[in-house]
């Protein structure tokens, strides 16, 4: 009789090492090293070769779910260590002259829509900000901080008290690349 099984298998690109310890998966490679741990006792992720499978056994549809995610978060995490993720924003304004600076793990933005006070977003993680004029860019191996990084300084920048079709100052994700 054949075990009902939830399995994907994610290959391991050259040059990067997978640590799996219980539910801890440690990836290393040229770009530095990540650890995320997947706590679900019903998922099973183990290292052979050069395969890393995920499986569940007898799952149900939330295992199932979980099985394609975890397959995702790891392969992020191969991308992560690898090439890195790069995402680009652009800074708009119409009104008032918008200044954007980084002051250690917060984003500055002064004179948005003229207020007197600067707005600040967090940068999480190591992940880094660079900004040249118009242009802020965002660089890290972590996929998920560099994101939320640039969710901050979206959010951050949120037109409130006025007319968002005439006022539609503000820093907005144009391009985002691994």
């Amino acid at each position: 009789m054949k075990i009902p099984l939830a399995e994907k298998e994610i290959d391991i690109p050259d040059g990067v090492q997978v640590d799996v310890q219980g539910p801890v998966v440690k990836v290393s490679g040229e770009k530095g090293s990540l650890q995320r741990a997947f706590d679900d006792p019903a998922v099973e992720i183990t290292a052979e070769d050069d395969v890393v499978k995920v499986a569940a056994e007898f799952p149900r549809s939330r295992e199932k779910s979980l099985v394609g995610t975890y397959a995702s978060h790891i392969h992020n995490m191969f991308k992560g260590v690898t090439d890195g993720f790069t995402y680009r924003m652009k800074v708009v304004y119409s009104h008032f002259p918008v200044k954007v600076s980084v002051e250690g793990d917060h984003v500055l933005i002064d004179n948005f829509l003229g207020e007197q006070y600067p707005r600040r977003a967090d940068i999480l993680g190591d992940v880094t900000v660079t900004v040249k004029g118009d242009n802020v860019t965002l660089e890290g191996i972590n996929k998920e901080h560099v994101g939320q990084t640039a969710a901050n300084i979206e959010r951050a920048v949120r037109v409130r008290r006025r007319d968002i079709r005439v006022f539609q100052d503000g820093i907005y994700i144009t391009e985002k690349g691994a």
